[in-house]
């Protein structure tokens, strides 16, 4: 066994609707795949998907409180349906790429969102303003031999118990399967990984004290409140 020089991290879990628990091995994001949501970001749409991620340790589970990040002033809220990875595979087919899933969360794609026009305006990555501690609070997961594989469902977030934003999964521009057969020819995936997928209109600021609860129809919620 390894001599290690201080004690390994413990493993980022995920629970499980039903029981047991989901080890994350990474996080995958697909940008801008609503159309309203380019538009509102002033983007053009069907472009060829891209992917940012964050760090496994990103994730905040069971609704617990999110620290407000520091060096922000505009932390944005991103609803979106994330797919679980249980299978590995790499240039998967995406006629074959729904085999590869376990299963399907809410989650919470938070962004700095000045950070993040600062590094696009500089060409240059967007690590400090996805991929910060807390970044990605997730909802319990649904095991897709219990829920099937939603293509349509309301998917919303409210702030304070107001509606921000709604939209539905069928309005995604690149599927399900069409997202992990993109994503597997660059990256092998592996059972662990988790892949957000894009959020519908309506982002906007946040500050502490708000209290956001998003939902997607048949698969489940998340939660949590700013300190």
């Amino acid at each position: 066994m390894a001599d290690l020089v201080f004690p390994a991290a413990e493993p980022v879990l995920v629970p499980v609707r039903g029981g047991g628990f989901f080890p994350v091995r990474r996080l995958y994001c697909v940008g801008r795949n609503y159309a309203e949501h380019i538009r509102e970001m002033g983007n053009d749409e069907r472009e060829p998907p891209f992917f940012f991620d964050k760090p496994a340790d990103a994730v905040l589970i069971g609704g617990a409180d999110m620290d407000y990040p520091p060096e922000t002033a505009d932390l944005h809220h991103e609803i979106e349906l994330v797919v679980a990875i249980g299978k590995a595979g790499k240039n998967i087919a995406e006629s074959a790429a729904l085999e590869h899933v376990f299963g399907y969360g809410a989650g919470l794609d938070m962004t700095r969102r000045d950070l993040q026009a600062i590094a696009k305006k500089a060409g240059r990555p967007w690590t400090f303003a996805k991929g910060f501690d807390q970044s990605a609070p997730l909802g319990a997961l649904a095991r897709a031999e219990e829920i099937g594989h939603p293509a349509r469902g309301a998917i919303t977030l409210d702030v304070n118990g107001v509606e921000r934003q709604r939209g539905d999964l069928a309005e995604q521009i690149w599927t399900v399967p069409e997202t992990i057969a993109y994503l597997s020819r660059f990256v092998a995936l592996e059972p662990g990984d988790l892949i957000m997928t894009g959020t519908p209109a309506g982002v906007g600021a946040v500050v502490r004290g708000d209290v956001l609860d998003g939902a997607i129809e048949g698969v489940g919620t998340v939660s949590t409140r700013l300190t």
